[in-house]
């Protein structure tokens, strides 16, 4: 057995990382490091980033940028927090052994010659919402980023009676886009160009919101006639979101208030249609297209842009580990410092109550001016900052926030592309357009997805989960040896904590990745047989290998009553804390979560102010 866990770390130090960067095999595992990095950890910083997830990265490339001495500290041995690519299973699988926690297979594996394995994308799979300026400021082409977008982008295939099943295909053709819908119903193919307009409209109005911190209502009238006014200024995103919304602002109102499926019922009668956009609407979010406010989620979701083309989704080359080191080399090239496998225990607090550091679990001190947490709001209050230190309203409502995650990732070694019903292979079975698409199942109408969240809500896993697959090889062939794909589940409706109390034990997460595995072979026969191995991650893995708290792939719910001024908690959606000097730069923190790096950005430039008014 550990002659194959060896065997897994030397495959994964011989794989090919970004120029500079290299993974070495120590006494405590893998470790991460580029060669610009200090080869021992500073005393002292002016900042410390706790944890390398993206928008980590993305904070300590601003801060670092801006003057400021800046160390970044993640627990795992590798960078990117959910947006990392893991070698998971092996090109050469010698035997099968019994499953380790939180994983359904382990392999042992001959140690040499390499054979490349299966690289996935083990959390996050799939890039839009990264900010544009973000790709500009950091040059992240510049740092090896490249990404592979999809056109066609979405699949839906049907289960029906009927030789071959209907299929629904999207992509940026409005004229074949329509042609598709014309199948279900030609008054909806005459309203989707009209939809679309209505959803950009919107997104354009908000998406000033992203790049800025919420109005600090509490500052508002108060201190000198010049600093009210100063503070009017913060208004400006909000007015302007207003305007550019004009007349139609009540519409607009009712898409971020109402349930999504009314939103829909008003645009289109075809049911197939419907589901599909409505997926985007809860997905990551224990919420269905009945549940009021479900709308905002989706507007979240059609927000981001690729390589200039609103609304477009894509898959990073290498897998999302690669935007990751793409970012990590932008902030090691200015000089930042990041060190993997530092596990960060508490934050240093002065007499004053300030935060002056962090402290390590072996014990090291690390001091600096700066803490910003890359962590989750209940890791960053609940578990680094003593609870006396913290207002006793404040930590009530961070007990508070809803975390529920129905995700479970299921990442799935292949032999072969799947087959449809609804759209067969090629006899050379190379990969169709379709196959490039998030593939959409169990979608046939809003009301399979309602039925899914209801099981779910009564602490039982979906029987017909909503499940959105994508095979990112299809484009990026070095994912997988070849011939083999990787295939990404992302699927809903399960609960964190089953019924009656039970917890997900080996026996119920794979019972439940069976199920999926079911449904997947109805609408394509023979893809049970081409799985060569599994990685399955209900939410408590998640939460236990990510720090996603409850698994929540955002941090806490993306609805109204946890979004901007209100995210994390009202009177503390600035990334400010109550311990001064004390940031929040996660997705926790307004604008949500998703790859975006927003909260990263705009955490860095409030605490960059505040540094320079020490």
């Amino acid at each position: 057995m550990a002659a194959g866990l060896r065997g897994a770390l030397s495959l994964l130090c011989s794989s090919r990382w970004p120029q500079g960067w290299s993974l070495s095999l120590g006494p405590s595992g893998a470790r991460l490091a580029h060669a610009g990095a200090a080869a021992q950890l500073q005393q002292e910083y002016d900042a410390v980033v706790i944890g390398a997830g993206h928008n980590g990265l993305v904070a300590a490339a601003y801060l670092q940028q801006a003057g400021l001495r800046t160390a970044v500290l993640e627990k795992r041995h590798v960078l990117g927090g959910a947006a990392v690519t893991e070698e998971i299973v092996p090109g050469t699988p010698a035997c099968l052994l019994s499953p380790g926690p939180g994983q359904s297979w382990w392999w042992t594996f001959p140690t040499t010659p390499h054979v490349p394995g299966f690289k996935f994308s083990r959390a996050s799979y799939l890039l839009s919402l990264l900010r544009p300026q973000i790709y500009a400021d950091l040059e992240l082409q510049r740092h090896g980023l490249r990404v592979l977008p999809r056109d066609p982008y979405s699949f839906t295939p049907l289960l029906e009676d009927r030789s071959p099943p209907r299929s629904l295909l999207l992509g940026h053709d409005m004229a074949q886009t329509q042609q598709q819908i014309a199948q279900f119903s030609q008054k909806d193919a005459q309203a989707y160009p009209k939809y679309e307009a209505f959803m950009r409209r919107m997104v354009l109005a908000l998406d000033p919101l992203l790049d800025a911190p919420p109005v600090d209502t509490a500052a508002l009238g108060k201190g000198s006639l010049l600093q009210q006014l100063r503070n009017l200024q913060t208004l400006k995103p909000l007015l302007q979101a207003g305007l550019a919304l004009g007349q139609q602002l009540p519409l607009y109102y009712e898409v971020l208030t109402a349930p999504i499926s009314k939103i829909l019922d008003h645009w289109f009668e075809s049911e197939p249609l419907k589901a599909t956009l409505a997926t985007d609407a809860v997905i990551g979010a224990m919420a269905s297209p009945h549940t009021p406010g479900s709308g905002y989620v989706l507007l979240h979701h059609v927000m981001g842009e690729l390589e200039g083309r609103r609304g477009a989704w894509g898959y990073v080359a290498g897998g999302m580990g690669a935007l990751s080191q793409a970012i990590a080399q932008a902030a090691t090239a200015r000089g930042a410092h990041i060190f993997a496998e530092k596990a960060v225990c508490h934050v240093l607090l002065g007499r004053a109550g300030e935060a002056q550091g962090v402290v390590l679990e072996d014990g090291t001190e690390v001091r600096s001016k700066l803490v910003l947490s890359n962590a989750s709001p209940q890791i960053t209050f609940l578990e680094l900052i003593p609870q006396e230190q913290l207002p006793k309203d404040f930590v009530q409502r961070i007990r508070q926030l809803d975390t529920r995650s129905p995700v479970t990732k299921i990442n799935v070694a292949v032999d072969r592309l799947p087959s449809f019903l609804a759209a067969p292979n090629a006899r050379d079975g190379q990969p169709l357009p379709h196959h490039q698409c998030s593939i959409h199942l169990n979608c046939e109408g809003t009301q399979l997805l309602h039925q899914a969240f209801t099981e779910a809500a009564h602490g039982h896993p979906s029987s017909r989960p909503m499940i959105e697959l994508c095979i990112p090889s299809v484009l990026d062939p070095g994912l997988a040896p070849p011939g083999c794909h990787v295939v990404s589940l992302f699927t809903q409706y399960t609960p964190s904590v089953l019924a009656g109390g039970r917890s997900w034990d080996e026996q119920a997460r794979n019972a439940y990745a069976d199920t999926v595995f079911d449904c997947i072979e109805d609408y394509a026969p023979g893809f049970k047989a081409s799985v060569i191995g599994r990685d399955i991650l209900t939410p408590p893995d998640l939460e236990r290998i990510f720090g996603l708290p409850g698994g929540n792939i955002f941090h806490g719910g993306m609805s109204l009553d946890q979004l901007y001024f209100a995210r994390p908690v009202p009177s503390y959606s600035g990334y400010r804390s109550p311990v001064p000097g004390l940031y929040l730069c996660g997705s926790g923190a307004h604008p949500g979560g998703g790859v975006m790096g927003a909260a990263g950005r705009n955490a860095a430039q409030v605490a960059i102010k505040d540094f320079r008014h020490l």
